[in-house]
């Protein structure tokens, strides 16, 4: 009793000083109350000193591919003094993590060549470009020095636009005048469904009074002597700003019907704010996206990266592993290492010459390659932001370009750049079969229904990608079939002294994270081998 009436006391003590958040850990800490852990996965990368008290040393690893998930694992084994060499196909790192500048160049697997002409401070980020709070990226970001900005991933003022739709059709609407009306029109039907007892099974009648209560906040409904219905509100947008003296402002009407807003399908729009990868705030690095791995080949070290350099063969070994490859000067070399790491894409190393068996070769041809698309459109000035009020954001649209996004750097400067399309499968396969110009052509025409005709006359420059016919990567990403079959689980084991790597072998595909990730698995992986022989 004098135990539990100690605890009691200790227990209102730290309530006074330190607060509700203080007093429940306290509980926890002393197993009154369990206390979440939402903390992701440590992970320890491995230390110089690991091997002080076994007498060994790091071994060579040769790592094939310079994208993030090649580069992490040279970053992080150097910490413990393993000597890691890069082989890379491009003259620079980052593989689909690549910023276009003016100067850029491109030639694609049918040979047709591009150079940007973007101006000073101008770029697209023509890979990864949105970095969520939940990925380790940023930590990588932090620990390498690499500053960020504010990514807009939503923004009220974007626009959604269906040009195929049952109602509303070739009509660019606001996000939030979309947002409005759906939710509005919701909330109204679900006030009077739970008011007129359709779910009295479910509620009882303090529920019913709650849910009703917030309905009409979050619909912006009326009252039950006005049958709860919903007749549009400011949240839609105004089409006359409030101002000085007796401007109140004008909200923005009509407001379309039921029918009309359930025809537009608009709503079917608003999932992708509450995706968990999409949800702000998001991030990306100041100046590019390529600040990351030009910060992690720095600490690698540059001298420890051979780009040019073609894989041609892996070979395992009975002590180690063997890569042949062909450099700049296209000459044919071979590298022996400890370990292998073969970070490049699975469909590009399914066609590498090596003795690691045909089940190999099979689950590396098992994931499809996705086709993706992007256009950088440069403009001469930011009309975006001067006529139409919007910073950043994108626009959702079912033409053919799909997205449309708003650039989030350089706000009120004299030009600007956006992405004029980003798509995906059938839409990405349309565009790369057209040459460069035609594929502007058709996206600056797709534009012009949103935004009109400035959406052409202020173009000045361009560069487009199709990841699907860059040399060396292939794809935007891959799918597969299935996550939980034989060949995931063999590429995700080294085959030998050859280990795979890449956000390929995660479950967080197309995003850096999932590369990171693979990164570090791989690197336990190797330096538990090392440490245990």
């Amino acid at each position: 009793m004098r135990h539990e009436a100690s605890r009691r006391n200790f227990l209102r003590s730290v309530g006074v000083a330190g607060g509700a958040g203080m007093l429940y850990s306290a509980m926890g800490a002393l197993g009154v109350a369990p206390v979440p852990d939402a903390r992701a996965e440590e992970y320890r990368p491995p230390r110089t000193s690991d091997f002080s008290l076994t007498g060994q040393s790091g071994k060579k690893v040769l790592i094939l591919g310079g994208g993030i998930a090649g580069l992490a694992t040279a970053y992080e084994l150097g910490k413990a003094g393993y000597d890691c060499r890069i082989l890379e196909a491009k003259d620079r790192p980052g593989g689909r993590n690549w910023t276009v500048r003016g100067g850029t160049t491109l030639t694609d697997l049918d040979g047709s060549t591009q150079t940007a002409s973007f101006s000073k401070g101008q770029y697209m980020n023509a890979g990864p470009a949105r970095l969520p709070q939940s990925h380790v990226t940023l930590e990588y970001c932090r620990e390498l020095g690499v500053p960020l900005e504010v990514f807009t991933n939503q923004n009220a003022n974007a626009y959604i636009y269906h040009e195929k739709s049952a109602a509303q059709a070739g009509k660019a609407i606001r996000w939030r005048t979309a947002k409005a009306d759906t939710y509005g029109y919701v909330s109204e039907l679900l006030a009077k469904a739970t008011d007129q007892g359709a779910l009295d099974r479910e509620l009882t009648a303090d529920d019913k009074e709650r849910l009703i209560a917030f309905l009409q906040n979050f619909g912006a409904i009326k009252g039950k002597a006005d049958g709860f219905g919903y007749t549009g509100s400011d949240r839609r947008g105004y089409s006359v700003e409030p101002g000085a003296a007796f401007e109140e402002g004008t909200v923005l009407s009509p407001v379309p019907s039921l029918s009309d807003v359930i025809g537009s399908g608009v709503g079917q729009r608003f999932s992708f704010e509450f995706g968990y990868d999409q949800a702000m705030l998001m991030f990306q690095p100041v100046g590019g996206m390529d600040a990351i791995p030009y910060a992690l080949a720095k600490a690698v070290g540059e001298n420890r990266i051979t780009y040019g350099a073609k894989a041609m063969e892996v070979k395992d070994l009975p002590d180690g592993a063997e890569v042949v490859y062909q450099d700049a000067q296209g000459r044919t070399r071979s590298r022996r290492a400890d370990f292998v790491v073969a970070a490049v894409p699975p469909m590009v190393m399914a066609r590498i010459k090596h003795n690691l068996g045909a089940d190999v070769t099979a689950a590396l041809k098992y994931p499809a390659a996705t086709p993706v698309g992007k256009v950088g459109l440069e403009y001469r000035s930011r009309w975006w932001e001067t006529d139409e009020h919007i910073y950043g954001g994108i626009t959702a649209t079912d033409m053919d370009l799909a997205a449309l996004w708003y650039p989030s750097y350089g706000y009120q400067g004299r030009r600007g750049t956006l992405i004029g399309y980003y798509n995906t499968g059938a839409n990405a396969l349309t565009y790369s079969a057209l040459p460069h110009a035609k594929r502007v052509e058709r996206a600056v025409s797709q534009g012009v229904k949103i935004h009109g005709d400035k959406y052409r006359t202020e173009l000045d420059q361009s560069f487009s990608v199709a990841w699907h016919r860059t040399p060396h990567i292939e794809a935007g990403w891959v799918s597969w079939p299935s996550q939980t079959g034989p060949e995931y689980k063999l590429l995700n084991k080294p085959a030998g002294h050859v280990y795979f790597a890449g956000d390929w072998l995660s479950h967080v595909i197309a995003w850096q994270h999932g590369a990171f990730s693979s990164a570090r698995k791989v690197v336990t992986d190797i330096h538990e081998r090392v440490m245990a022989a």
